[in-house]
């Protein structure tokens, strides 16, 4: 307890990480082909195995617009793709620059100059940096580095359709941490120098700019104030609103002012806006104000229902009523309405216990109090705004409006307009009225559209599953993921002969394929792909009983996991549950599980405590306390464990590391724990824990500090079980 304490105290007396300047970054990219030429591994052959169907998410594309089977695509942690045959084949442009993260893209299809903005422009868990702006004139077989590495995330690159060297760029500005770079930055020469010409109050940035097609002189910008932290993600601000240039983006005003109908406050979001012409433009927006209690309408008990009632209010519910609550909330047998009912009213319960119990990360992600995506409408070039449409565009973007923001509207019918989120929609009207798009072969989770001038009914779709090509208005998909990307959590190997490589994917579940498979479209004939998917949503750790491997443990986001028997298809849920009237466990989005390499029916799993199962994850049983420094107030669930191993050697020697820097270890299979971070540098997320194979006292650990904007790696070794 006295090294708890220590360690506890410790960590918040430390100061937080600094970020990394932008003369690290330039100094790091510069190296990189050195760097990698004198590598370890430079000269190991690999071979690759994938990924394959599932893709990953795609940020941007752009097509051209004289001969659309040619286009290129940007995702967001997979690099630059093109294709000129309608993405049947594509080839890699950007694999050997410094960085494979991209917000934006922009072509000059005349010159093709292309213009490439590193560091994605959606602000999610698995966002990351970028090093500035890339430039490229010979379709990739070069690039250059024309400067903004401090801009960190590009929302948006608009060049001059009469002039390559003239280019508009929105910067979003560093995730994590403080920067006075927001804004609006532009090039009269092609990138050789830039001029700041909007600066934005920190937190806010640029994550939108809309030319007016044919004057390039009449731009929208949408500025987004957001704040993100380990723990907590503020989306929204009163800095969020939407600007206007008549200069070529040399000066910026405000028009998004109190007396233009458009939304004020601290419950503005990000906007998306698209201009149809000099009148015309549509803005969409996160508006991440709370509904009217009257419009949170409920036909059943609610978890909210729980919170702050009173005991008379509780007790006069309709018993049956409650039975039906607790089941369809899968509480625990034993608590039945009239034991709950009882222990009310004994004061052994509180009601608010009840709403306590089901407090649950996964589920608060999709939680909809807010008012969410509204689109509005200005035909007198910004100076006024309208709704478009009554109620509530619900099931758009749930409570995570910051990882969606784009509106378009046809070239060719300024009433036509297409907003996405989860799913793509259509309006016809101006907005008054949608109808889904989303089709049996289109992932959900939108990024990009293009809308083809000549043929308006032609669209091109980037989404979290990648590329899919309509040219029935959205009626049919074609999908065209031939690019070998995808954004992994997680890899994991087995022991079969030959062994099996299983991944853990953002938004596409967890995927499974014999290491010898070679990646060809040849598939398409034989009808099977090498690759099956195993698990959907976001694909998290992976374990596999080294006596059957079919016995596979694995699940989705926030500690939801399942033990599944492939061979007969039975999948077992088995999260930890805590006690009614106990706080719930807290879960890292990838929380960290572990079989026993001593005996593989021990199942170890983390969530801000270590949870062991001796049954494959039948029962549990807590074997530690609190291993983190405690919760963080914020939305984001914090002071969880994010690594852990046992050692080869000893069973029950094991070591856990946290989200918040803290590292512990037991040799006593749980019973006690010590903490041996405290030299260490602190705050930052220890990223891996592993014991060696060879050496019984031997620790590895690696520390990641991308949640401050520290890009520095952080490696240690220990040979005496973590006392140095």
């Amino acid at each position: 307890m006295k090294n708890l304490f220590f360690c506890l105290f410790f960590c918040f007396a430390m100061a937080q990480p600094a970020a990394t300047s932008p003369q690290n970054i330039r100094h790091v990219a510069a190296q990189m082909d050195t760097l990698v030429a004198s590598s370890w591994v430079a000269n190991v052959p690999l071979t690759n195995i994938g990924p394959s169907v599932m893709s990953g998410r795609v940020t941007d594309l752009d097509v051209n617009p004289n001969a659309p089977h040619e286009f290129y695509v940007a995702y967001a942690s997979g690099g630059l793709w093109y294709t000129q045959n309608n993405g049947t084949t594509f080839s890699a442009v950007m694999d050997n620059s410094p960085t494979q993260n991209i917000g934006d893209i922009a072509v000059h299809w005349p010159s093709h100059t292309i213009y490439v903005g590193t560091g994605e422009n959606n602000a999610s868990r698995s966002s990351y940096a970028g090093i500035g702006i890339l430039k490229l004139t010979d379709k990739g077989a070069s690039w250059q580095s024309i400067g903004l590495e401090e801009a960190h995330h590009i929302g948006k690159i608009e060049i001059n359709p009469n002039n390559p060297n003239e280019v508009v760029v929105g910067v979003t500005g560093p995730l994590y941490s403080k920067s006075d770079k927001r804004g609006i930055y532009k090039t009269n020469n092609g990138g050789q120098s830039w001029t700041q010409t909007l600066v934005l109050d920190d937190p806010a940035g640029i994550i939108e700019i809309s030319v007016v097609p044919s004057n390039y002189k009449i731009q929208y910008a949408a500025a987004w104030e957001k704040d993100r932290k380990a723990w907590d993600f503020k989306g929204s601000g009163a800095a969020s609103g939407i600007y206007k240039s008549i200069d070529a983006g040399a000066t910026w005003t405000r028009i998004s002012t109190p007396n233009s109908g458009f939304p004020q406050g601290t419950g503005v979001g990000r906007i998306g806006v698209a201009a149809f012409d000099v009148n015309t433009v549509y803005a969409i927006v996160d508006n991440q104000d709370r509904r009217p209690a009257n419009e949170q309408t409920a036909t059943k008990l609610r978890k909210q229902d729980f919170e702050g009632i009173s005991l008379e209010a509780f007790m006069a519910i309709d018993k049956n009523v409650l039975a039906a609550f607790l089941k369809d909330n899968s509480f625990p047998k034993a608590y039945t309405a009239d034991r709950i009912r009882e222990e009310v009213r004994n004061g052994k319960l509180k009601p608010a216990d009840i709403a306590l119990f089901l407090s649950n990360a996964n589920a608060d992600l999709f939680d909809t109090p807010v008012v969410g995506a509204q689109v509005f409408r200005s035909d007198d070039g910004g100076t006024t705004w309208r709704k478009t449409h009554a109620g509530f565009l619900d099931d758009i973007y749930y409570s995570y409006g910051y990882y969606f923001g784009m509106v378009h509207v046809s070239p060719i019918d300024k009433n036509h307009i297409y907003i996405y989120g989860v799913p793509i929609l259509e309006s016809t009207d101006g907005g008054e009225q949608f109808k889904t798009l989303d089709a049996p072969n289109v992932h959900v989770d939108h990024h990009a559209l293009w809308i083809n001038p000549q043929n308006p009914k032609h669209l091109v779709n980037g989404n979290d599953g990648g590329v899919n090509i309509s040219y029935d208005g959205g009626e049919n998909w074609i999908k065209a993921n031939q690019p070998p990307v995808g954004q992994f959590y997680t890899i994991y190997a087995d022991m079969q002969k030959p062994y099996h490589v299983y991944g853990g994917l953002q938004d596409n579940g967890v995927w499974e394929a014999v290491h010898t498979t070679t990646e060809s479209v040849g598939w398409h004939q034989s009808g099977h792909n090498a690759w099956t998917g195993i698990m959907g949503g976001d694909g998290m750790q992976i374990q596999v009983d080294k006596r059957n491997p079919n016995l596979v443990y694995t699940g989705y986001q926030f500690g939801n996991y399942f033990r599944i028997d492939r061979k007969s298809g039975k999948r077992s849920h088995i999260q930890p549950k805590h006690q009614l009237g106990e706080a719930p466990f807290r879960f890292n989005w990838q929380t960290p599980i572990l079989l026993s390499p001593h005996n593989n029916d021990i199942l170890y799993l983390g969530s801000n405590r270590l949870h062991r199962s001796l049954n494959k994850g039948d029962d549990w049983e807590t074997i530690s306390d609190d291993l983190t420094n405690g919760p963080k107030t914020g939305n984001v669930p914090y002071g969880t464990l994010t690594t852990l191993d046992e050692s080869h050697d000893t069973f029950g020697t094991l070591v856990v590391g946290s989200d918040d820097g803290r590292i512990h270890v037991s040799q006593d299979s749980g019973a006690t724990w010590t903490c041996i971070s405290n030299d260490l540098p602190q705050n930052l997320w220890v990223s891996r824990l592993q014991f060696s194979k060879h050496y019984p006292n031997r620790i590895y650990a690696t520390l990641n500090g991308y949640r401050w904007d520290d890009f520095m790696p952080y490696a240690y070794v220990s040979d005496d079980m973590g006392e140095t």
